[in-house]
């Protein structure tokens, strides 16, 4: 509604003083007070904003004021900011499909096997089971059980409660150094599926499959200093 502070004042003198008196001149400040307490009545402010309205005013003013001095920024205006968001989406999007969601705790912080001592050939058969139903996670876990169980056996590691996937491939790494960098991988796969919250697939249950017949026919180096004390012994 609009009123001015002069039409206001000259409201209050004739409601003070009658219609038919002569008009009075006063100070002006007076006059503002006068004004302002009037304008300060409720019946003026009930088409006015709520607090919440006027809030998200200011907000929606200050993201357009950032978009109009960033597509000023950009090259090619609003245009090319427009295609550096996509750009920058995109690039988020692929790390999020490559990294998987963030793990919240060390992948190392849980034992490769459970309390049930079962052969690398049970493992396997539990393997290929899972394998046979499409539960990939699980034949990924059983078929790195039986690739470290196998390994148990044949003497290239010690029976060790509570080792873990990562250990386990860093010790076999050296007797079987042509296939160290396989088995970190396969202990990385293990730990995905089992601590990352990743999904695995045929492929990597192929490739862990693969390892597994691949190792068992690789005649492992038994020269490294471990061995030497060993056989010393």
């Amino acid at each position: 509604m609009g009123i001015t502070g002069g039409t206001v004042t000259a409201a209050l003198l004739r409601a003070r003083t009658g219609d038919d008196a002569p008009p009075v001149t006063i100070p002006r400040d007076p006059a503002r007070e006068a004004a302002k307490d009037e304008l300060s009545k409720p019946m003026y402010h009930e088409n006015d904003p709520s607090l919440l309205q006027r809030a998200l005013n200011r907000f929606w003013d200050w993201v357009d004021r950032l978009f109009n001095a960033a597509s000023g920024a950009a090259p090619g205006g609003t245009l090319g900011l427009i295609v550096i968001v996509l750009a920058v989406l995109a690039l988020a999007l692929a790390l999020w499909w490559r990294l998987g969601t963030p793990r919240r705790a060390p992948v190392s912080s849980a034992p490769l096997f459970d309390d049930r001592p079962r052969s690398a050939a049970e493992h396997r058969s539990a393997a290929e089971a899972h394998a046979a139903q499409g539960h990939w996670n699980q034949a990924v876990q059983e078929r790195m059980r039986a690739v470290v169980r196998s390994l148990e056996e044949r003497a290239l590691l010690d029976p060790r409660p509570g080792r873990t996937a990562d250990e386990a491939a860093a010790e076999a790494g050296r007797p079987l150094p042509s296939h160290a960098d396989r088995l970190r991988a396969a202990a990385h796969d293990f730990d995905d599926v089992t601590y990352g919250g990743r999904t695995a697939d045929r492929h990597t249950y192929e490739r862990l499959s693969d390892l597994d017949r691949d190792l068992d026919a690789t005649k492992p180096v038994l020269t490294g200093p471990a061995f030497a004390r060993g056989a010393a012994e």
